[in-house]
């Protein structure tokens, strides 16, 4: 799926779940843009593993938006939903090595668990209370937990680092075991029986087999770095380069979200702003 090696591949990977707005606009042209200097390469990407919210006529007005911006991208757009069945196989390696364990806790925990984060929520960090089940005693509808202290003695002695060159974070970070002990825990990766995988275990998968080389993203998702570097490590993944820029937020300060549909790209296009004037809004 990578195809020739690029020394600058990134990608733009929405929700379809709503309509794009401001805060989309600056993190797609963002992307584009710095791809587009390196004379590297732009992809598409939906981010589409909640087939409960995702509409098909949500992507669609998201391609309409990006290519009103003058945006172009190299290849098909990939969708998440395409690749369940691809992820879930891809998880076994690690129930193997003893590294997954069932959980039957509540659905909506597991759900919740499952969603791409938003800005200020940090990860729920498990109490252990399916902590030692063995993989034999998966039953429909349970999901599958990383055991994080045993995916650090799996990787004893690898250093697990990565590199940041967005302005808030800027340099190399490195990840201890306590710290990520602490702070996100044993993490759900999957739910059986209702065909989904967590945000941050498809991103990571996609990311190596598309060969992006940098991801760039707002900076509320600097924080779930560390838990995707692991992953990257415990399935033999690289670790791309990482830009978390400043986030577009309201005259309150808070973060755009779907919610704010006055913001949304498609009214501002009908009421006949430019891509100029998209550009001029978010500071570029």
């Amino acid at each position: 799926m990578a195809g020739r090696a690029v020394a600058f591949r990134t990608r733009f990977a929405p929700s379809p779940t709503g309509p794009l707005h401001l805060g989309h606009a600056y993190s797609a042209i963002l992307a584009h843009d710095m791809a587009r200097a390196a004379g590297g390469e732009f992809l598409l990407r939906m981010e589409d593993t909640d087939l409960d919210r995702c509409r098909p006529e949500w992507e669609a007005l998201i391609v309409e938006d990006l290519a009103w911006l003058g945006l172009t991208w190299d290849g098909p757009v990939l969708r998440q939903s395409d690749r369940i069945a691809e992820y879930n196989r891809r998880l076994e390696p690690l129930g193997d090595r003893g590294l997954l364990y069932p959980c039957s806790c509540t659905r909506a925990d597991i759900r919740a668990a499952l969603s791409a984060p938003q800005e200020g929520v940090a990860f729920a960090v498990y109490p252990g209370t399916c902590r030692g089940r063995g993989m034999d005693s998966r039953t429909s509808g349970d999901a599958l937990r990383l055991d994080l202290n045993a995916g650090f003695d799996a990787l004893e002695g690898e250093a697990l680092t990565f590199t940041e060159t967005g302005a808030a974070h800027a340099g190399t970070h490195p990840i201890d075991r306590a710290t990520a002990l602490a702070r996100i825990g044993d993490v759900v990766l999957s739910r059986k029986g209702e065909d989904i995988v967590a945000y941050f275990l498809a991103s990571a998968f996609d990311d190596a087999d598309q060969g992006i080389s940098h991801v760039i993203r707002g900076e509320d998702l600097f924080d779930f770095t560390p838990v995707q570097v692991i992953l990257q490590h415990l399935l033999g993944l690289p670790t791309p380069v990482y830009h978390h820029h400043a986030l577009v937020r309201d005259e309150a300060g808070k973060r755009l979200a779907k919610r704010d549909d006055a913001r949304a790209l498609a009214k501002f296009r009908a009421e006949g702003a430019t891509p100029a004037d998209i550009r001029m809004m978010v500071g570029l």
